[in-house]
């Protein structure tokens, strides 16, 4: 049954395109909801889990790895023409809504268990401006501008420069707090140049580490926005590779090696730097952006090798469902998410209760909040399902 499921998915996959890539897209989102939508966040695995501060768990490579496949997905969509089409008003259309789908996630929430909640000054008077799908839209028009204006030479060094420029302002630009001390160099959860020019650009009330001291600021911030430029273009250039081959197998197969061996010198490149570059993702460091990207060209390398040369798809098919609608199922899984937790039940909410009342008793803490999660995502993918055979692909 599950086979058939499989080819059927197969036959409705849509043509002119590079499997792989739907398929990595597919199995980013598919990893994000996963580890956004845990039973309990006091009950996380370490590996679901964001590092605290310097280092990375698989967790941290999810969201570059999807910026990565925004990248490549670029230049696919251009076919193989030379060249790139300005940037007009489907590109800017295109970001506009990514930003203010993020925005609505942002005000998506009431609080129905406290009477005296007040939505206006909570949600809309303290919206977070920045986040996942903001920062999605800023990097891509970004990115959009750079590929019609540079060639492959000047794109290698607007990535270079997108990765080094920022972090020589986050090291050596002076910037003082509110009682005058003036900080150079720090990398510290909340005392960083990137965390002041946050909290002096945007205002602390709108930001998503608003207790952090002495500066409060966001992972998305404005300064690692830049930095994660350079991800997307990482994207970008394994993208134009694809248009330089020649499509026989022997120039597939040589693409392939090309993406892997890229892949682990910018992961072991980027490990070795960790003593005096640390990785860290809220910073969005450069070497945070060799590591990711690493991992990025070598997860695109296996997919490549085992769809598009070896036709191994049966079981990897699944992960079309969720990756060519990827922006739907984010927005599902954040919307329902946030009704899991507005809901009330007694004293907690519906997702508190299920988890505590279901969940929890069947699998324990850990192991209840991971059955959780899975749950969720096995639910999304029955709705992607439904627009997947009924081909609605949700364009933004």
């Amino acid at each position: 049954m599950l086979q058939r499921h499989n080819e059927h998915i197969l036959s409705l996959s849509p043509q002119g395109r590079l499997m792989s890539v739907d398929l990595l897209r597919g199995l980013a989102i598919a990893a994000m909801v996963l580890v956004n939508n845990p039973g309990s966040w006091s009950y996380v695995y370490a590996p679901m889990a964001h590092a605290e501060w310097h280092g990375w768990t698989p967790t941290d490579v999810i969201f570059p790895l999807f910026l990565f496949v925004v990248g490549v997905s670029m230049v696919l969509a251009n076919g193989r023409r030379e060249t790139f089409p300005a940037v007009g008003w489907p590109q800017w259309s295109r970001a506009l809504k990514l930003f203010g789908l993020g925005l609505f996630l942002a005000i998506f929430f009431y609080n129905f268990r406290d009477p005296a909640y007040d939505w206006f000054e909570d949600r809309l008077t303290g919206i977070r401006w920045l986040g996942v799908l903001q920062r999605i839209a800023l990097v891509y028009i970004f990115c959009c501008y750079l590929v019609s204006w540079l060639s492959t030479r000047g794109l290698i060094v607007a990535a270079v420069l997108c990765t080094l420029v920022p972090w020589l302002m986050m090291l050596w630009i002076p910037y003082s707090g509110d009682s005058g001390e003036v900080f150079r160099g720090q990398l510290l959860f909340g005392n960083h140049f990137s965390a002041w020019l946050d909290h002096w650009l945007l205002g602390s009330e709108h930001l998503y580490y608003r207790n952090a001291e002495p500066f409060p600021f966001d992972p998305e911030g404005v300064l690692t926005t830049l930095l994660a430029v350079s991800t997307c273009l990482l994207g970008v250039l394994a993208g134009l590779a694809w248009k330089a081959c020649d499509g026989t197998e022997e120039g597939r197969m040589k693409l392939c090696r090309q993406w892997l061996a890229a892949g682990v010198l910018l992961l072991v490149v980027g490990q070795l730097l960790h003593p005096w570059v640390p990785i860290n993702k809220a910073l969005w460091s450069p070497s945070f952006v060799m590591v990711t990207g690493g991992v990025s060209l070598m997860l695109l390398a296996t997919l490549f090798y085992l769809v598009d040369i070896r036709g191994f798809r049966g079981p990897l098919a699944p992960l079309l469902v969720f990756g060519v609608n990827a922006i739907a199922l984010f927005m599902l899984a954040g919307v329902v998410g946030r009704v899991l937790i507005m809901i009330p039940v007694g004293e907690t909410t519906l997702k508190g209760w299920l988890f505590s009342n279901v969940f929890e008793p069947l699998f324990g803490s850990y192991g209840g909040s991971l059955a959780f999660a899975v749950s969720c995502l096995a639910l999304f993918y029955v709705v992607m399902w439904q627009m997947y055979r009924r081909r609605i692909i949700w364009k933004v």
